[in-house]
């Protein structure tokens, strides 16, 4: 029993004096601590002279890639920063204690960039800031073509590290007013003659013609459709003369036609975008076309038609537009068509496409295309010899002439627009009311009269719509 207590009060004595070894060992450790002091601001490739209030023995630095330093007394030091970033500057005292810390933050060097900016972009209320290893550039500007001048400079001094928080001001909304305008003219003219002998005395008769038309045996001039020179039913501008000498039946025939066609054709969409960005405007419909798969069955694609009109506005500088316009008018060409095996008709479309680009200020117009078009052919055939007698020429003759002129114009008219309230804008048809029974069964009104008075269409209605903005419903 003496040997255990013994032996415990031994392993007892051992384990204090351990735990007492060993907070003696954790009382002599300690972290060093001192106040930071103000940080310091070092541009890149640049240096800084930091004086100390005390006299240090030691310095370091904690990452000499950022900064490096060197002693010019015991109070001064040199610092030179080299690349962005940050680090700590630790000093010292005589006697190994920590004097203080200090924060050096390195950042590219923008003096040199705000000095530039000033000079090449005067009067532009832009900030310079400086994040980590590159640079902000905040404010507004007064337009995007500035906005880009500032970027470009900034990418010499901080290449790819760039961050735009710029804004641009006033009014970056186009109105597009393009106006297509198209006149086409078509005249044609031909005379056209004929001489026909028959004769007289048998069932069949003996037959001789000359010019232009037919011999059909066995009928009388003026017969619809059948005539000794084939005087149709439908004919225009046709003469018919016949009169027998002895027994010789002689017919004659003389065609004058002259036609005239005029078309007039004029679109003129609007269309309103923001600056950079792509606008689209389709005023018209889809035909559908039967195109071969893959698999070599029959499917439908669709091509649209009609009034086209796809552009990007920039607003480059205040009042100057930069303009990459696309605009198009197609219609189905009935006259031309193509039919496959299947006994299917396409038709054809006849479309008149611009595509440009311009630079134009506001309110400012421009014809961007234009077209003139004059196409013109004649023929003349006539029987040799008899054909050129005069006057009498014309019954052995058949000559025509056609004649086609088209003109397209192409104007647009380009607007910096901001919003206004829904109040002001008018609709075509704010003008018109629905009529009531009365007024369609009794009185044959189409159209309803005024609106009542007080009901925003009514007011709207009161505005004067002749000057260059809203429409009109004639």
């Amino acid at each position: 029993m003496k040997i255990d207590r013994f032996l415990k009060a031994a392993l007892i004595g051992f384990a204090v004096s351990v735990s007492a070894v060993s907070t003696g060992h954790a009382q002599t450790i300690s972290v060093m601590s001192g106040e930071t002091s103000q940080s310091l601001n070092v541009a890149m490739n640049r240096a800084v002279v930091v004086e100390s209030e005390v006299p240090f023995a030691e310095l370091s630095i904690a990452n000499p890639g950022i900064a490096d330093i060197s002693t010019l007394s015991d109070r001064t030091i040199y610092v030179l920063g080299r690349a962005p970033g940050r680090t700590t500057l630790t000093l010292l005292g005589p006697d190994g204690r920590l004097i203080t810390n200090v924060d050096v933050r390195v950042t590219p060097d923008v003096a040199e960039f705000k000095e530039r900016l000033g000079q090449i972009l005067p009067g532009e209320n832009i900030e310079v800031r400086t994040a980590n290893d590159g640079i902000v550039l905040s404010g507004t500007v007064s337009s995007i073509q500035k906005l880009d001048r500032a970027l470009d400079l900034a990418n010499r001094y901080a290449p790819d590290r760039v961050s735009n928080l710029m804004m641009v001001g006033g009014e970056q909304q186009v109105m597009l007013k393009v106006r297509f305008s198209e006149m086409a003219r078509s005249v044609s003219k031909g005379l056209y003659g004929g001489l026909v002998g028959t004769g007289i005395g048998s069932d069949l008769g003996a037959s001789a013609g000359l010019g232009a038309g037919q011999l059909v045996p066995k009928t009388t001039i003026g017969a619809a459709n059948s005539t000794e020179l084939n005087l149709g039913s439908s004919a225009v501008g046709q003469l018919g003369i016949g009169f027998n000498l002895g027994n010789v039946a002689i017919s004659a025939l003389l065609e004058a036609l002259e036609t005239k066609g005029l078309v007039r054709t004029l679109a003129e969409p609007n269309l309103v975008a923001l600056s950079g960005q792509e606008a689209r405007f389709l005023a018209g419909g889809e035909f559908p076309i039967p195109v071969v798969d893959d698999d070599g069955g029959i499917a439908v694609s669709y091509r649209p038609f009609g009034i086209e009109l796809r552009f990007t506005p920039r607003v480059v500088d205040g009042q100057v537009i930069n303009l990459q316009l696309n605009a198009a008018v197609s219609e189905i060409d009935p006259d031309n068509t193509v039919s496959t095996s299947e006994a299917i008709s396409i038709p054809a479309f006849r479309r008149r496409e611009t595509s440009t680009t311009v630079e134009m200020r506001d309110g400012e117009s421009f014809a961007i295309a234009g077209l003139i078009q004059d196409d013109f052919s004649d023929t003349a055939t006539q029987v040799p010899w008899l054909g050129d007698v005069p006057i009498l020429g014309a019954l052995f003759r058949s000559s025509s002439y056609q004649r086609n002129q088209s003109e397209l114009v192409v104007i647009i008219t380009a607007h910096l627009v901001s919003p206004t309230r829904g109040e002001a804008l008018a609709l075509p048809t704010d003008r018109v009311r629905i009529p009531t029974e009365n007024e369609l069964f009794l009185f044959g009104k189409t159209v309803g009269g005024e609106n009542v008075q007080g009901t925003p269409a009514a007011e709207v209605a009161k505005q004067d719509f002749t000057g260059s903005y809203g429409y009109v419903m004639e």
